[in-house]
């Protein structure tokens, strides 16, 4: 566990350094975020720094290769694959800059460019043999064989729109991501599988706990499509990859509810005829609506996941 701590404290020094000089380097080429007009109170947040997400996943990759030196093909799989969905996110933030509105790439083009990326992961799990699923709280475990690819590729394209999705508060995305790493790294190194994931899973967290600093209410600076594209890329390859692909849904149940609440809106919307479950969805902005606070919601989602979490963990102790 020394490793896990030590890679987790580099990864918070170099995304504080990294959010220091990139924040004022946004403001300066004014890659300010375009706030949707539905959202009344989020119009205080126009202008704000967006692609903060360079930082922490940079940090990330940064303190993992220091100290697995890319000593294993999974790990060095898993920080190509977050990296090349941060490219993604990073096209889409700078499209939406550029166009000055809040739209970047075409969803049919991002999702072309999310499955490109989820069928190499799963070509890559089968021939590796990553084939293996371990069952949540009955201390089981199957060989897929094959179906690890289809399983693969929905479980990174869900994990990836359903972080993105959760990244609409302050510190909401990134305090749920700090608690499902937390909870997934500590399941993965107690199971022995995959020990360099584990790594990875923490330092994920030393740089997000740091970005935090820059990103609670009221934030100086946001994720975008940058950070939370990458951060559901990381969330499914440590799933995938150590054969917890059914602990995503569990730990990370507060995303699976955003992206629920979409779709469930979305469907009694069409059924209905206008008609709404909720005041607006995802369901963080139906607690706003409701007079929450942004973050109180985002507390809630941590404190939910890290419990959450933490069961996982006492099941497999």
């Amino acid at each position: 566990m020394k490793i896990h701590l030590l890679t987790s404290v580099v990864a918070f020094g170099v995304s504080l350094l990294l959010c220091v000089i990139l924040i004022p380097v946004l403001r300066k080429l004014k890659a300010g975020q375009n706030i949707l007009v539905y959202v009344k109170e989020h119009a205080k947040k126009s202008g704000t720094p967006t692609m903060g997400g360079i930082a922490f996943v940079l940090a990330a990759l940064l303190a993992s290769a220091i100290f697995l030196r890319f000593s294993d093909t999974t790990s060095t799989f898993t920080l190509l694959i977050g990296l090349a969905y941060m490219a993604v996110g990073l096209i889409d933030d700078f499209l939406k800059r550029r166009h000055k509105e809040n739209l970047g790439l075409k969803a049919y083009q991002k999702f072309i460019f999310q499955l490109a990326i989820a069928v190499f992961a799963g070509i890559y799990c089968v021939r590796a043999g990553l084939t293996v699923l371990h069952v949540p709280f009955l201390h089981k475990s199957f060989d897929i064989g094959l179906w690890v690819l289809p399983l693969s590729v929905l479980t990174f394209v869900a994990t990836v729109n359903s972080v993105n999705l959760t990244d609409g508060l302050d510190g909401l995305a990134s305090g749920a991501s700090v608690a499902f790493f937390i909870s997934m790294g500590v399941v993965i190194w107690l199971q022995g599988y995959a020990p360099s994931l584990s790594v990875i899973c923490f330092a994920i967290v030393g740089a997000l706990l740091a970005y935090l600093i820059f990103n609670v209410s009221p934030a100086s600076v946001f994720m975008g499509d940058t950070g939370s594209l990458a951060l559901g890329g990381f969330a499914a390859c440590v799933g995938v990859f150590s054969g917890n692909v059914l602990y995503i849904a569990v730990v990370g149940i507060m995303f699976v509810v955003s992206a629920a609440s979409v779709i469930l809106q979305v469907i009694y919307f069409k059924l209905t005829r206008g008609k709404r479950i909720f005041l607006m969805s995802p369901i963080h902005h139906h607690f706003q609506e409701k007079g929450y606070s942004e973050s109180k919601i985002s507390y809630v989602y941590f404190v939910v996941t890290l419990v959450i979490g933490t069961i996982c963990v006492l099941c497999i102790l």
